[in-house]
């Protein structure tokens, strides 16, 4: 195992990085949070079809790159210091890991073309840890009932609907797609009402695994949150000058940065951890047990540390970082809805508890 990023998902870093700075700085996402079309289409088409970041996930034999979860933690952290309002995390990674999981090839190939997007109907807050709640029957192959809280339904082509253990692929034009507001404005969420919708069962599916699966990788994102925010602060304290001297130079402001520093590093490591587990071809013989650790691990302390590294910018920005103008509040926004994603970091750590065998406190 290495931590290490390889060559290869350098240069894939870099060609993530270059196209978002071109086309989603800071500018183009302010506005188009303020607008009814919050996620950039055309980019992800771009990213899609240029770059292939939808089908890295996807074996080459159905049209993909047959990359790992280390090619896709390297993109979530560019997306994340972007906070790119595309559908990368919803459609590339949780729809499409249902799809390998369930046996799907027709559709996975649609999906590593980035012709066509997916979504999981599945609660952005839905636990790993905890059974789906029972909102969606099926009756002579029609599905009916309601899930809340979906994200990237409003731009998806299809929708996977988890119901016990069976995968449903159902066409999101036949389904009430209904946008709620939410905290995060990069990453809108919406309420799925199915009446009677016409379903196609693709495969069973395991839905503790695949929500795991997304979590540890959803630490990389909140990686590349925290991330942006501990450099912008660092540039933005060296040039904001107070009593004829860099706010950086006094000692309080030093220390608070470097304990962010510490953090910072300390998520990398265990969101490189995670993605190095998850990889399915690490070539090491990882347990589901090993995955499930490492991703809880990930998931845990990444979410924190996103949050707390955007609340202490925000401060250390002082007035500017309070305004709409700055997107520092986007990052913060990001952080903390991704906090309740796929988990929250203490029903992380209660599974830690079993998972590493610890007993409980006498």
């Amino acid at each position: 195992m290495t931590l290490l990023y390889t060559e290869v998902e350098e240069e894939l870093r870099a060609s993530v990085r270059d196209l978002l700075a071109d086309r989603s700085g800071s500018g183009a996402v302010l506005r188009r949070v303020e607008s009814e079309t919050p996620y950039d289409m055309d980019l992800w088409k771009t990213l899609s079809r240029e770059i292939g970041v939808a089908g890295l996930l996807v074996p080459e034999e159905h049209g993909g790159a047959g990359a790992s979860a280390r090619e896709v933690a390297v993109v979530l952290e560019e997306l994340g210091r972007a906070v790119a309002p595309l559908p990368f995390l919803t459609s590339s990674v949780l729809a499409t890991k249902a799809l390998l999981l369930a046996g799907e090839g027709d559709l996975i190939q649609e999906l590593a073309s980035g012709e066509t997007t997916a979504a999981l109907a599945v609660s952005l807050a839905a636990s790993p840890y905890r059974p789906l709640p029972a909102t969606v029957t099926v009756t002579d192959g029609a599905l009916s009932g309601e899930v809340g809280a979906v994200a990237g339904a409003d731009v998806a082509d299809v929708l996977l609907v988890p119901v016990g253990t069976a995968l449903y692929r159902v066409r999101a034009a036949d389904v009430r797609i209904e946008t709620v507001p939410s905290l995060d404005l990069t990453r809108p969420v919406s309420t799925l009402t199915f009446s009677g919708v016409a379903g196609e069962e693709v495969g069973a599916i395991d839905v503790r695994r695949l929500l795991s699966f997304g979590a540890g990788l959803l630490a990389s994102e909140q990686l590349g949150v925290a991330e942006w925010c501990l450099n912008t602060t660092l540039s933005y304290i060296k040039e904001r000058h107070q009593f004829a001297r860099p706010v950086g130079s006094f000692q309080a402001i030093k220390h608070r940065m470097a304990d962010l520093w510490l953090d910072v590093v300390r998520a990398r490591a265990a969101a490189r951890n995670a993605a190095d587990l998850l990889a399915e071809d690490a070539g090491v013989a990882h347990t589901p047990e090993d995955r499930e650790l490492a991703a809880a691990v990930a998931a845990s302390w990444c979410s924190e540390v996103a949050v707390h590294v955007a609340e202490e910018s925000v401060q250390l920005h002082g007035g500017i970082g309070m305004t709409w103008e700055h997107p520092v509040h986007l990052y913060l926004k990001r952080a903390k809805a991704t906090e309740i994603a796929l988990g929250t970091p203490g029903a992380h750590r209660e599974a830690l508890a079993t998972l590493a065998d610890l007993p409980a406190p006498a």
